[in-house]
């Protein structure tokens, strides 16, 4: 025997109004983040112990300009402005988005001068490794572009953060991927600058049940809304745990 269910239409639009609610509580909240290498930014804690506006470049490829998110408010660069002014509102914050789909190493270090440094920015946050694994670049020719442009930015006064790449199914599928992910992991070493590590991030969170299709759009490359959600909502919390007092976190 089939029990049968009718709906009034107040209760069909009260169940999808919850239902709603539940699906877009679910698509913006955010694992637990691993334990990352603190970021050492001195340009920035400065800028914002004086009072100054903070200046963050956003500099990289389709990751960082935002491909596949539904709109621009929703890129990794957006939603880290959002987050780092909601935990510190009493000062200004930019993220200045200057990525650039299809780019890599050679092109991103041809317009430092102009989309970076001209800005003066106090970070920049480099995202840049993704599409040299895809194309089979020389990892030894991409570690020394790189270095150059750290020395550059360094040089101009600027705190420096890579970003490494996204463990997404086409990217993984390259092969080559562990070679360029580590030749930004030595440069953070040997150059003393900072390392966010979004391979570790979604490893981790992998690791509590989230399975990376949660944070890939249906290209198998780039991010979805979730995924540039959190990445920007983790890269915020290792932001404030250098720049801000005690307490100030970003909103998971």
């Amino acid at each position: 025997m089939v029990a049968h269910i009718c709906l009034t239409g107040r209760w069909v639009a009260l169940v999808a109004i919850l239902f709603g609610a539940a699906t877009a509580q679910a698509a913006n909240s955010c694992p637990a983040d691993p334990p990352l290498p603190p970021l050492h930014l001195p340009h920035l804690r400065a800028a914002l112990a004086a009072g100054k506006e903070a200046i963050i470049v956003a500099l990289g490829s389709s990751s960082t300009e935002g491909a596949r998110a539904s709109n621009p408010g929703r890129t990794y660069p957006a939603e880290l402005q959002i987050a780092l002014a909601e935990a510190m509102p009493n000062r200004q914050v930019a993220v200045i988005n200057r990525g650039i789909g299809g780019q890599e190493a050679p092109a991103e270090l041809a317009r430092l001068e102009a989309d970076v440094v001209a800005v003066r920015p106090q970070l920049v946050i480099w995202q840049v490794g993704a599409n040299s694994a895809l194309r089979k670049a020389d990892p030894a020719v991409f570690r020394q572009l790189v270095g150059e442009g750290i020395q550059r930015l360094q040089k101009a006064g600027i705190d420096v953060v890579l970003m490494d790449n996204q463990r997404a199914p086409r990217i993984l599928a390259s092969g080559d991927d562990a070679a360029f992910n580590g030749a930004l992991a030595e440069l953070s070493r040997t150059d003393d600058v900072g390392l966010f590590s979004r391979d570790r991030l979604m490893a981790a969170w992998e690791g509590e049940g989230a399975a990376p299709a949660e944070f890939i759009a249906p290209d198998r490359l780039h991010h979805n809304d979730r995924g540039y959600l959190c990445v920007a909502r983790a890269l915020a919390e290792q932001i404030l745990a250098d720049v801000s007092p005690p307490g100030l976190s970003a909103s998971r």
